[in-house]
């Protein structure tokens, strides 16, 4: 019988150990399944907090439903009754002191058509005009992977990028636009450059593909999205999970791989699946000739502030859920999610609830890393009081540090994982790595890469048998 070790329990790793599951039963694979986790709860940075009349999200606060093998994993666990989806409304872009709403017809802030992009009240007419040359202009030199902000600035316009487009964009992806390729964001609008001759055309053509992309496309659950993986722990059932147990070694030994485990002496894999951070895998692997791959992969950072508060949500702007914070700021936060706006089963009693972002590419962030929690709350509080008028004392308070745990997309990213996983099959046949250090830091495309992660073993086992 063979072994496979999972070493780590977010999303992807536990979605591989139940598809390995799975898939080991539907094809009759005799195979030993463990999973190993150092933190003493499972998921990641996927963790739920219920506090008073408040639900909020440590991590991400939602899934994308149209992603592959989202709503077949949500049904295979039959979650489908506690499944939510987000409320629709109009998000902002904070500038100069205003808020401004993000053009409908629009995707990432670009526009889908002409009229789209007369009608945004962020760029000037002669920004109008600048963006307008996308109509005209062909493409001799971009290639996927070229700078997305590079590509988006030669045929729309600098204005238009910076103060429209790179606001949503940096905070989707973690960011700089111009330090991030085509292939790890949004390839399509190459190709529709390329076909129709025009962004805004190949996105005009293409419209009913992304209309409503922000409408109702975002999924939760009621008591959270730690109930994925609570459902996810209880189906793995047949498998051996191991909570609080640190891996401090890996080395060969034969055809076989050994991981020595803090406190539980030492396990034997054929199969061993890393996903865990870069980093964390690098510090385990210690293998020389990985080492150069492991150095070129970027991890960023963010801060999130949770404000929940005993005001009524109508305080806020009628329909809107939320706002991004673009140049001539004078707030220190990147973006804000009306969450209770956006998420009603996120506040019992439809009081308030807000959540503030700050990223490691914020100006203020070398300062702000310092500030105590009792610093940070006073800080986002007076962002809320600038931005949005709201002036009062919390009722519940979160803050989330997420240091060096954010993937960073940059240039040269996938040339890395391509020749980290070429060198890794020649050194160590046999280890994977998976997550959102390397295929997507969306829940989505982990939980995509953690089913191709099992499918690639399970066909190999039964290759072999």
């Amino acid at each position: 019988m063979k072994t496979v070790v999972v070493v780590g329990g977010g999303i992807t790793g536990l979605t591989a150990l139940y598809h390995l599951q799975r898939m080991s039963i539907e094809r009759e694979i005799d195979i030993e399944l463990i999973l190993i986790e150092r933190d003493q709860q499972l998921g990641g940075k996927i963790r739920t907090i219920n506090e008073g009349e408040f639900i909020m999200e440590a991590g991400a606060d939602s899934i994308v439903a149209r992603n592959e093998g989202v709503l077949s994993l949500v049904e295979e666990l039959q979650l489908q009754e506690e499944l939510v989806y987000n409320e629709t409304g109009t998000s902002y872009i904070y500038t100069n002191g205003e808020l401004h709403k993000i053009p409908q017809d629009t995707i990432f802030g670009i526009p889908m058509s002409v009229d789209s992009l007369q009608n945004s009240t962020l760029v000037s007419e002669e920004g109008k005009i600048d963006a307008l040359k996308d109509l005209e202009t062909e493409n001799t030199q971009f290639t996927k992977e070229s700078s997305i902000g590079d590509f988006l600035e030669a045929f729309l316009g600098k204005e238009l990028v910076e103060k429209q487009i790179a606001p949503v964009l940096s905070g989707v992806y973690s960011g700089n636009l111009h330090k991030l390729t085509m292939a790890s964001t949004l390839p399509y609008l190459l190709e529709y450059k390329n076909e129709y001759g025009s962004i805004i055309k190949g996105l005009s053509a293409n419209k009913q593909k992304f209309q409503g992309a922000s409408n109702k496309k975002f999924i939760s659950f009621k008591n959270g999205l730690s109930t994925i993986i609570e459902r996810l722990e209880e189906q793995c059932s047949s498998g051996t999970i191991l909570k609080g147990v640190e891996t401090t070694k890996f080395q060969k030994t034969g055809d076989k791989y050994e991981l020595t485990l803090n406190g539980h002496g030492r396990t034997q894999a054929d199969y061993v699946v890393f996903a865990t951070p870069h980093d964390v895998t690098q510090k385990i692997l210690t293998h020389e000739k990985l080492e150069p791959d492991f150095n070129k992969l970027r991890n960023s950072s963010l801060i999130s502030i949770y404000l929940g508060f005993n005001i009524p949500g109508e305080e806020l702007p009628a329909d809107g859920t939320g706002f991004i914070v673009s140049s001539g700021r004078d707030v220190k936060c990147d973006a804000c999610t009306w969450t209770s706006r956006k998420w009603k089963h996120t506040s019992i009693n439809q009081n308030l609830l807000l959540r503030l972002f700050y990223k490691s590419t914020n100006p203020h962030y070398n300062e702000l890393k310092e500030f105590s929690e009792a610093e940070l709350v006073s800080m986002a509080l007076e962002d809320i009081r600038k931005s949005v008028g709201i002036d009062g004392d919390p009722i519940s308070v979160e803050v989330t540090n997420w240091k060096d745990l954010m993937p960073n997309y940059h240039l040269e990213h996938s040339q890395s994982v391509q020749s980290l996983g070429e060198n890794l099959a020649t050194e160590l046949p046999r280890v994977k790595l998976a997550g959102a250090s390397y295929f997507g830091v969306g829940i989505g495309a982990c939980i995509q890469n953690g089913k191709k992660t099992a499918e690639s073993i399970i066909d190999e086992l039964e290759e072999n048998v």
